[in-house]
């Protein structure tokens, strides 16, 4: 793949959108700072992706529903395992 900086940017902003929507959809509190909401978000972006295109749903335009769901799916997940992992690691530093 060829990422070049709007390419980057673009999945920035994917991963704090991603982030945010996972972070909603994952039941209680998540005591996560943003940024790592954004890194679980760019993973979901990235994964989501790489999945939609395992299975052939190639991007039409800018909109593929069936990649954004998997996108928000991966999204969440990482926002719960990083909400599950995260006060573990800042407690381990004290």
């Amino acid at each position: 793949m060829d990422f070049g900086l709007f390419s980057i940017i673009g999945i920035i902003i994917g991963g704090l959108i991603i982030g945010l929507i996972g972070k909603a959809i994952v039941k209680g509190r998540q005591d996560i700072p943003l940024w790592l909401t954004i890194v679980a978000g760019i993973v979901g972006v990235l994964i989501g992706s790489a999945i939609a295109g395992a299975f052939g749903w190639e991007t039409a335009g800018i909109w593929n529903i069936g990649e954004l769901i998997l996108q928000i799916v991966v999204g969440a997940v990482a926002v719960a395992a990083a909400a599950a992992l995260y006060p573990k690691a800042v407690g381990a530093r004290r």
